[in-house]
């Protein structure tokens, strides 16, 4: 009797056994074919970035003279930066303030907001800054150290590509918020001349730099506001310019860089946006990220090997000196942001 009832109990379980693994390879064939039968995603092709567009919009900036805060040049690009973002369509406001110097003089900041599809809670933030350095304290001729520089590239091609970006979005508009920020008082740190000038950033949010951006991450211009992610253009403009992949970057938006990275290799851009890797750079893209939002620094650099292997950088050897100029700006450089860029936004 318990021979039978041994073996009917084998009986059932094998049948049983069966019964589940055919039912395994039906889910699993289903479920193959749900997939197959799911279409992928299509990639979009953004619209044709136009680097003259974006070098006129350089060339513009700079016939105003340095746009230091405070002075006339700089008032003077900020109401046409105003009035060019409303020609195209974008809901424009403006967060002002008065914030101190490293040296302790108080100055007038001006960060100016656009947004596009200002109703999409699904938003991408870009951002650059546009105020110029009051200083050409790297320049070889240390009579030039005090004067302010034209800042083509260190300000004012990450605003050219963004007015680009915005005259594009007018015509051809994404399925996502859109939101430009242009931050001011981003190159007013401490002077190469100064006392002390080696700053440290101790305490991982106030710095002599990036004024405008530490005061818009700790009082954002609309409540409760958000994005998926930002990305920082800052000195984007230059002749043979590199891209590296920069640390504070990896570190807090590593999907965010590959995306970007990975756009412009398939765009053909490789040589430009190399697989470097360089320790952290302090610029507003630390304080956006600081305020809530992860944010990725696209910015010229040159590797350079550190003690300890460490990946340090330096900057191009226009950086902070007189020879920051129109002369030095390259529309296939332009190109090669501003049609990354507008890729990466088309298909969010």
């Amino acid at each position: 009797m318990k021979a039978k009832q041994i073996g009917a109990i084998v009986l059932i379980a094998l049948f049983v056994g069966s019964t589940v693994y055919v039912g395994c390879k039906d889910d699993k064939k289903q479920n193959t074919q749900q997939r197959k039968q799911q279409p992928e995603k299509k990639e979009i092709t953004a619209p044709l970035f136009q680097a003259d567009s974006a070098y006129a919009m350089i060339e513009k900036q700079v016939a105003f003279g340095p746009r230091v805060p405070g002075t006339g040049a700089h008032k003077s690009c900020g109401d046409w930066m105003v009035s060019k973002l409303k020609s195209y369509g974008a809901s424009v406001l403006e967060q002002t303030t008065s914030l101190k110097t490293f040296e302790g003089t108080t100055i007038p900041v001006r960060n100016i907001i656009a947004s596009f599809n200002p109703d999409k809670t699904n938003r991408i933030m870009l951002c650059a800054h546009w105020d110029s350095r009051p200083y050409g304290d790297k320049d070889k001729d240390n009579s030039l150290w005090k004067k302010p520089i034209d800042g083509a590239n260190d300000g004012g091609s990450g605003v050219g590509v963004l007015i680009e970006i915005a005259r594009q979005l007018q015509l051809s508009p994404t399925q996502v918020g859109i939101d430009l920020i242009f931050f001011d008082a981003e190159d007013l740190g401490t002077a190469e001349f100064a006392e002390g000038a080696k700053e440290v950033l101790n305490d991982g949010f106030t710095s002599s730099w990036c004024l405008g951006s530490q005061y818009w991450a700790k009082q954002k211009h609309a409540e409760n506001y958000n994005a998926r992610f930002g990305i920082l253009l800052d000195m984007v403009g230059a002749e043979n310019a590199t891209f590296n992949k920069e640390k504070f970057s990896t570190q807090s938006a590593p999907d965010v860089v590959n995306l970007i990275w990975n756009t412009a290799n398939k765009l053909g851009y490789a040589s430009t946006f190399t697989t470097e890797e360089i320790e952290g750079v302090v610029d507003d893209h630390v304080f956006v990220t600081k305020g809530g939002i992860r944010c990725v620094d696209i910015i010229d650099t040159k590797p350079q090997i550190m003690a300890m292997g460490l990946g340090g950088y330096v900057f191009g050897s226009y950086h902070h000196t007189h020879n920051d100029n129109m002369s030095i700006i390259d529309k296939n450089t332009l190109m090669a942001v501003g049609q990354t860029v507008l890729q990466v936004i088309y298909n969010q």
